[in-house]
C-alpha cells in the first residue's frame, strides 16, 4: 500500500457535521489532515501518493461494532480462528473497520474454547480490526434469555471471572451482566480494574437493581428495550433507569423489528446522543447466500428481515448490517452525521477505545466511503484499501 493516499472531491461526515466538496489525506495509517477541494486543488502532493476521486460520495469513519455474533456464514459459535477471521474479512466489505466478536452463554469449556479462538485471530486480521471480545454473559438473568439456552446461564462466579480473563489474556473489552445477581458488585469492581466496559441486558432488574448497578459502574445498556424489565409507572424497570439516568449508554438495533422506530426517536430526544451505539447483534447467517442457516447451534430461517428459531419460530435474532442500521436511522429522521457518529466515534467511545471513529488528524485512518443510497463503495482500515468499487 502506498503510505500516503488523499480521498477528495466528498462529502465528508467528520464525526461533527458535514463538510462538502472536501478531501481527506491519510498518511501511514492515520488521518493526516482534512481540507477543502480548492485547498486539494492547490497542494502538492508526493509522486507516490494515491489521489483517489469518490465522485461527491459520503467519506465517513469506519463502522464500530460493539456487538455482533457472526457474519456471512461465519461466527463466533464455530470456535475457530479461522472463522473469526472470516467475519474480519468479511465485515469489512461492508463498511466495519473494526468489531467485538460476541460470544453466547454456553458450555464452559465451551466458552473457553471461543475466547481461545478470538484471541488467536488478533493481530492476523485481513479486514476489520478486532478491538476485543465482548462477553453476552454468562451472568445474566434466566428470566430474560431471549433464545439464550437456560442450562448455559450461571450465577456469578469471580473464580470463572478470572479464568475468562486470562485465557483472553486480558482482551475482553465488554461484559452484558444482569445488575440484580448476587454478587454483581463484587464483578464490576473486578471489571472495573480490569477496564471491561459493563453493560446490563438480559436482565430482570427492578428500578433500584439498576440504579445499584449503575454506582458500582453498569454504564451502558445491551441492545436497550429488548430482553430487559420493561416500563412500568410503579416500577420503571430496567427501560426506565436508562431513560433517567444521563450517564448511561445504550446499544440500538436499529432494523425496525427488535425496537419501534418511535422508540428510538422517543431515545433520541431523551438521551445524550454520545451514549447511543449503533450495533447489530448480526447473527452467523447474515449475508449468507445459500445453504441451511445455523445460529448458536439451532438451525434459523430468515423471514421478514429477521432470523426466527426452527424448532418453534422464537425469534433468534438480527440479520442487520451496520450500513444498514444507518440507512434505516436517516430514513427514520436521524441526521445522517448523527447515524454516523452512533456507528462510529460512540461505539469506541464507549469502550474507552482512544482516537477511534472521527476523521480527525491523527486518529486511525479507518474511513469508509457510501453513496446517496447506502451502497458501501470504499473501505480503508489503517489507511489500507480493503474495498474500492469506485
Amino acid at each position: 500500500m502506498s503510505s500516503s493516499l488523499c480521498l477528495h472531491n466528498g462529502v465528508v461526515l467528520t464525526g461533527y457535521g458535514q463538510m462538502p466538496d472536501c478531501a481527506v489525506y491519510l498518511e501511514d495509517g492515520q488521518i493526516a489532515d482534512i481540507f477543502s477541494e480548492k485547498r486539494f486543488a492547490q497542494k502538492k502532493f508526493d509522486p507516490k501518493t494515491r489521489i483517489i476521486d469518490v465522485q461527491g460520495h459520503y467519506i465517513a469513519p469506519g463502522f464500530v461494532d460493539n456487538h455482533i455474533h457472526g457474519f456471512m456464514g461465519f461466527g463466533t459459535d464455530d470456535r475457530t480462528t479461522e472463522s473469526i477471521l472470516e467475519m474480519s474479512w468479511h465485515l469489512s466489505q461492508y463498511g466495519v473497520t473494526s468489531f467485538c466478536p460476541t460470544i453466547y452463554p454456553q458450555e464452559t469449556e465451551l466458552f473457553l474454547k471461543t475466547i481461545r479462538a478470538c484471541v488467536g485471530a488478533m493481530g492476523k486480521e485481513k479486514g476489520a480490526k478486532i478491538l476485543g471480545i465482548h462477553l453476552e454473559g454468562p451472568f445474566i438473568s434466566p428470566e430474560k434469555l431471549g433464545v439464550q439456552r437456560p442450562e448455559t446461564v450461571k450465577a456469578v462466579d469471580l473464580d470463572l471471572m478470572e479464568r475468562f480473563w486470562k485465557e483472553a489474556k486480558g482482551r475482553i473489552t465488554n461484559m452484558t451482566v444482569a445488575p440484580e445477581l448476587k454478587g454483581m458488585r463484587e464483578l464490576a469492581l473486578y471489571c472495573s480494574h480490569k477496564g471491561i466496559t459493563l453493560q446490563a441486558g438480559h436482565t430482570n432488574a427492578t428500578y433500584e437493581n439498576m440504579v445499584e448497578g449503575f454506582q458500582a459502574g453498569i454504564l451502558h445498556s445491551t441492545h436497550f428495550y429488548n430482553a430487559m424489565s420493561s416500563l412500568h409507572h410503579r416500577n420503571p424497570g430496567a427501560v426506565g433507569a436508562v431513560l433517567a439516568f444521563p450517564e448511561v449508554g445504550a446499544e440500538i438495533i436499529a432494523d425496525g423489528h427488535h425496537v419501534h422506530p418511535e422508540l428510538v426517536r422517543l431515545l433520541l430526544r431523551d438521551k445524550d446522543l454520545n451514549k447511543i451505539v449503533l450495533i447489530t447483534d448480526a447473527l452467523k447467517p447474515t449475508e449468507q447466500k445459500a445453504g441451511p442457516l445455523y445460529a448458536n447451534g439451532e438451525e434459523v430461517v430468515f423471514r421478514d428481515e429477521i432470523f426466527h428459531r426452527k424448532s418453534d419460530d422464537v425469534i433468534a435474532g438480527s440479520s442487520l448490517t451496520m450500513i444498514r442500521g444507518v440507512k434505516n436511522l436517516v430514513s427514520w429522521g436521524v441526521r445522517l452525521e448523527d447515524a454516523a457518529k452512533m456507528a462510529s466515534a460512540n461505539p469506541a467511545a464507549i469502550l474507552g477505545i482512544p482516537k477511534l471513529g472521527s476523521l480527525i488528524p491523527g486518529w486511525a485512518g479507518d474511513v469508509v466511503v457510501f453513496d446517496r443510497q447506502f451502497n458501501v463503495l470504499m473501505t480503508l482500515i489503517g489507511g489500507d484499501v480493503k474495498k474500492d468499487i469506485l
